[in-house]
């Protein structure tokens, strides 16, 4: 007997087809199975903010207070954005001066009461090789010349690269060795062209504006002079002399820690520095941070240490410690 003659075992077997008895319309009644009733809601339905918080968790506690610290900290910046000195700033420069007032030599020790206290260690200079002595007190001229380096959109200075007479140079290279580290530095995107006002030309003939002169420990001490027992560079304006010390050329200073050549780095520069018109020397700004190119680190990096020195002079007793730094623009 076929299914015909019963239509709710052919009914039966039409829905057996389907897999797993799942009606292929979820909405279609099946008048063969009773829907089973539907459960009463205890819970309130949730709203959008309930539904974040569910699906997000701890963070969505977390993004708004991150949102309220990031907009405070961009409101102080804005504020006030001095107050807040980055150890890793580029230090500042003190006042320009006319480079053609006075004939007073600059860059020399600090005055104090004359008198040097063994007990500080700034500006004691290292152990090393032997250095001139007493030299003739005459340069002769290393030859060489350059092209301008620098815009020099207010100054342009020629200067020479000159050695005293009796200086050996031979141990570090010869007299070219010399006047190519000059070249070198003053040339460097981090020396004084870095300021468009300036540039710089090297000659060997006529009257330069001044000369970088390698120069003995006494004739330094002729042209510099020494009220306090320091070995010291200097610009002598009246001879228009950037006078560089060759006992420091050659073994540095104690209190700057930094390597040879950075020191002969920084001595070019700071002197050279004295030439163009930055006659005042600078304390140290930021401690932590870079020494100003204008601070006498060849007597240290600490405010303490040139204070106690120069207790009259415009380095103040803070406790400020600097690091060593060769360059006006070292953040170029």
């Amino acid at each position: 007997m076929s299914d015909r003659g019963h239509p709710q075992r052919a009914d039966r077997a039409r829905r057996s087809h389907q897999p797993l008895r799942a009606q292929w319309d979820p909405t279609a009644v099946d008048a063969g199975r009773p829907r089973p009733p539907r459960p009463e809601r205890t819970a309130k339905k949730r709203s959008r903010v309930g539904r974040f918080v569910a699906t997000y968790g701890w963070r969505a506690y977390a993004l708004p207070i991150l949102l309220v610290v990031t907009v405070l900290v961009i409101v102080d910046a804005v504020r006030d954005p001095g107050t807040a000195a980055s150890p890793d700033s580029a230090p500042g420069f003190p006042a320009l001066s006319n480079t053609s007032e006075g004939t007073d030599v600059i860059g020399v020790p600090p005055a104090g009461d004359g008198n040097f206290a063994d007990s500080i260690p700034s500006g004691e200079m290292p152990d090393g090789g032997p250095f001139a002595v007493q030299g003739a007190s005459t340069w002769r001229v290393v030859p060489g010349t350059t092209d301008q380096v620098g815009q020099g959109t207010e100054r342009v200075f020629t200067y020479t690269v000159e050695i005293e007479d009796g200086i050996d140079t031979v141990g570090f290279g010869g007299d070219e060795s010399f006047g190519r580290f000059v070249d070198a530095t003053l040339s460097n995107p981090k020396s004084w062209t870095n300021d468009p006002r300036f540039a710089f030309r090297r000659v060997d003939t006529g009257d330069p504006d001044f000369r970088v002169s390698l120069t003995s420990q006494m004739t330094v001490r002729d042209v510099c002079g020494y009220d306090i027992q320091l070995e010291v560079s200097c610009y002598n304006p009246g001879i228009d002399r950037v006078v560089l010390n060759e006992p420091r050329w050659l073994r540095g200073a104690t209190a700057f820690q930094g390597d040879i050549g950075s020191y002969r780095q920084y001595v070019v520069n700071h002197e050279v520095g004295h030439a163009i018109g930055y006659q005042a020397h600078q304390p140290c700004e930021t401690d932590g941070g870079l020494a100003p190119i204008m601070m006498q680190q060849t007597f240290g990096t600490a405010n303490d240490d040139i204070a106690t020195l120069d207790p009259e002079g415009v380095v103040p007793m803070d406790g400020k410690v600097c690091r060593f730094n060769p360059w006006p623009y070292p953040r170029t």
